[in-house]
């Protein structure tokens, strides 16, 4: 069970650097925007940090 965490955890947390590490200040500034305005900035962004403490 605790493998499967840890590679969910890696694959969210890779997921996420793909679309924000690599991303310009402008397109990080668009999927913010859509973040908030779609509501999902609320439970993405605690997912993702808590993805991203597990897997490091």
């Amino acid at each position: 069970m605790t493998g499967l965490v840890q590679r969910t955890a890696a694959r969210i947390d890779s997921l996420s650097r793909s679309v924000w590490d690599d991303s310009s200040g402008t397109e990080k500034l668009i999927i913010a925007v859509l973040l908030v305005v779609t509501g999902l900035a609320i439970p993405v962004v605690p997912i993702v940090l808590i993805a991203r403490y597990i897997a490091n």
